[in-house]
Parts: C-alpha cells; structure tokens; sequence
C-alpha cells in the first residue's frame, strides 16, 4: 500500500484539500447530468455514488483525524448512506495509507522525545494496521511481541476546525436545524479529543478489561504506561483476525454463537452494571483469536451513561410502555425527543415515527432469546430508515431531535446489531449478563 510522506496540519492546508476534494465532487455531477442523457436514472446515480464515494475518501485519507473518523461513523450508517459510501468509508476502520517509515520516526521522537531503538529490542517501522486517528507498529522488547499505536501528527489540534468544515454537510444529511444543534457538535468534539488523549485510552483500557475479565470468550491486551505517551500506546501484540475478515469466510455456527454472546454479553455488562460503554463497535476493534475467543482493541470512545437518559431510555425497551401512549409520550419528551415547542403536526409525526422504529429495533430485548442471523429483520431496520431518509415531510420539520447522549448511544446499537448481524449469531441469550 502507498504510504504517505506529509499530512496537512493547518487550518488552511486542510480546508484547502476539502476545496479540492468539493472540486472533484462538482465535475462527478457533471459527468452524472451527461450519463442520464444516455443511461438510465438508476445506473447513472450508481456511477455518480461510486466516483463520489472514491473522490472523498482519497480526500479524507489524507487528511486522516477527525474528518477520516467521522467517515468511519457514518460507514456505520447503513441504512443512510447508498451502499458505495459504506463499502468506502468501511476501510477507514483499518485500512488506511499509512505512514512513510521516515515520517514514522519522525513522528515518535516528536511525541516520546527518544527514538524507538531506545525503547525496544527491535522496531517495525512499516505499519501493520493504519486507521483514522493513528497506526500500529510491531516491536518487541525482552522476547515479547507489542503493538505500538503511534497517533497521526496534527490530528488532536485539527479537531474543531475538521468538524466546523464537515457540520454544513452533516447538518444537511441528519436534517439538523440550526437551533441547539451545537450541543451535538460539541458532543462529538469531546470524544474526538478524548479519542486523542492516549493516556487517557490507556486508563480506560484497563478499567474495562478488569471489570470484564470474567466474561466468557473474551480476551484484552495488557497496556504498558512506562512505553507510552499522550501520543502513543504500547500493549500486548494480539494474535488473531478481524472480525470482518473472520465473518466473511466462516460457516462454524456454534463458533459464531459462542463469538456473538462473548460481544453481546461484553456490551451489555458495560451498559447495565457499568453505565459506561464501548462507543465503537466496528469490525475493525475486534479480532478473532485462533481459539476463537473475541478480542476488544482501542478504548479510547468510551461513553457514560447517565441516569436521566439510561433510565427512560431502556424503559423504552419494553414491549409494555412502548404501547402504553401516554406513558410512551412522556418519555419522549424526557428523551428531548419530543420539545415543548413543538407544533401539533410535530408531536403527532415524531411519535408515530419513534413509536414505530422502537417498536422494531427493542424486539431483541423482548425476548428471551434472539436470532441476529434473521435478515428479515434487519431488512426491516434498512426499509424503514430508507424510508424515513426520504420522508417529505420530515424534511420541512426540525430534525433536531433527542438528548445528546442519542449520538453515541444509538451509534453503539447500530455498531453492535451490524457485528451480530456479521456473525450470523443465533440463540443469543439477551438477559445473560445478569448472571456475570
């Protein structure tokens, strides 16, 4: 893979490869107006999603940071995005240029002040994994084999200004208003920064990795803080595949039984008995070992959940408030689903709407046991977000909906159904992390 000697660090450096990218985009439409005189509506707005797709991932991959990791979020987003997007935006998981040993190093004596010859034993300077925020080295030091994730120069002063250049673009896709829309922006500002604090990932790595450590088929790395930094992370080196790449090939039901209870038991242990969670469940945060147990990477998204919103908002998972209107209504506006300003036409779409998305997304909780291999039922999640993405009227209402802790919180659902989904798990005991 072509690695990459320079990365913009400027406001002005970034904003002009945005422009230059936005420029790539206009001769795409173009090319689009062109094709349907000769082509059909249909293969030519496939061809203009492909080049489009392409043109802004080769922009953001250059850019790496926060602009590339908010590509990754929306590559999660099946049911939003035409599906070129998500099958581009997927590889900002990782699978991203990395790079140039030469930029490498630089790098690390930057953010460590020593070269890794004085660290370890022996030091790998081409990556073994590269992705939004920063790539992972092979080291070794007294015999034992370590992954060193180095973090992408600029990435943690570029942040505001990123998301101040992609907000237009998101605020038009999620139908966001203007009013109180920053408290989202903001939301995602302060994970991207904690994303970047690496001692602070370090901290979390480990607080989780021993309140978990007694779940069934899951394995974590050890963390070493005397060969790390605000910058850069040294851990154990976890052998395995990723759960994508495990996923595509794999026809051992009871192995993907075993791996999709491992995950969801992880994640439900995490949001019930720790209230605080995970927030990037994606493929590429997870490994499958040779003995098939699940291996969890990268806790530096971690989400606290609290009371006010975990309260109604599991209260909510139940089939019985769900058809309780009343009650129902009210947790709505205790969710900021449902505002005070709202006008009549307003109070009566977003319940129905919200009615009918809880309804179908809770089924798991209302059961002792789920099959997430059922595609009928995530075919109905994808018709009735594809819906509703196209809804007129949505469109002339104020989008800007729900407390800000929706942002991580349904990131996290919709990441974890997606890998069930994957797994093709079946007979999943949903309430199983009340006996860990």
């Amino acid at each position: 893979m072509k690695t990459i000697d320079k990365i913009p660090v400027t406001k002005i450096q970034r904003a002009t490869k945005l422009v230059s990218t936005g420029a790539k985009v206009g001769v795409n439409y173009l090319k689009y107006y062109g094709d349907k005189l000769v082509n059909t509506e249909v293969e030519a707005k496939e061809r203009l999603n492909k080049n489009n797709a392409e043109d802004i991932y080769d922009g953001l991959k250059q850019l790496k940071g926060s602009a590339l990791k908010v590509a990754q979020m929306l590559s999660m987003e099946k049911s939003i995005l035409p599906q070129a997007y998500v099958d581009k935006f997927s590889l900002a998981q990782f699978s991203v240029p990395p790079l140039s040993p030469p930029l490498v190093l630089k790098t690390f004596k930057k953010y460590f002040g020593k070269s890794p010859d004085d660290l370890f034993d022996s030091f790998n300077t081409t990556s073994v994994n590269a992705a939004s925020i920063g790539q992972v080295h092979l080291a070794v030091k007294d015999g034992k084999k370590l992954a060193v994730k180095i973090q992408y120069p600029g990435v943690a002063q570029s942040i505001a200004s990123d998301l101040a250049m992609v907000k237009p673009i998101a605020m038009s896709m999620f139908n966001i208003k203007g009013k109180d829309s920053d408290k989202y922006f903001k939301e995602v500002e302060g994970k991207l920064l904690e994303e970047t604090n690496y001692m602070l990932e370090i901290k979390q790595s480990q607080e989780i990795a021993l309140a978990c450590s007694h779940i069934s088929n899951m394995l974590f790395p050890d963390y070493y803080e005397e060969l790390s930094s605000d910058r850069i992370i040294t851990m154990d080196y976890m052998e395995g595949e990723h759960l994508s790449e495990f996923t595509a090939y794999n026809t051992d039901q009871e192995k993907a039984n075993k791996l999709g209870q491992a995950l969801w038991d992880f994640y439900m242990f995490q949001i019930h008995k720790l209230k605080k969670v995970h927030a990037d469940p994606h493929p590429g945060n997870f490994l499958v070992s040779k003995k098939g147990e699940l291996v969890a990477l990268d806790f530096g998204c971690m989400k606290s959940i609290p009371d006010e919103f975990y309260i109604p908002y599991f209260e909510l998972a139940e089939e019985k408030n769900i058809n309780n209107q009343d009650y129902f209504v009210t947790k709505l506006y205790e969710l900021e689903i449902l505002r005070e300003d709202d006008s009549k036409e307003e109070i009566e779409f977003f319940t129905t709407m919200f009615h009918e998305m809880l309804s179908l997304f809770t089924q798991p909780f209302q059961n002792e046991s789920f099959d997430f291999s059922d595609s009928g039922f995530f075919g109905k999640i994808a018709e009735l977000g594809e819906r509703y993405s196209k809804n007129t009227e949505l469109r002339k209402m104020n989008g800007n909906r729900g407390s800000k802790h929706f942002i991580y919180i349904n990131r996290t659902f919709f990441g974890l159904y997606n890998l069930m989904f994957d797994l093709k798990a079946q007979n999943i005991k949903i309430n199983n992390f009340k006996n860990l």
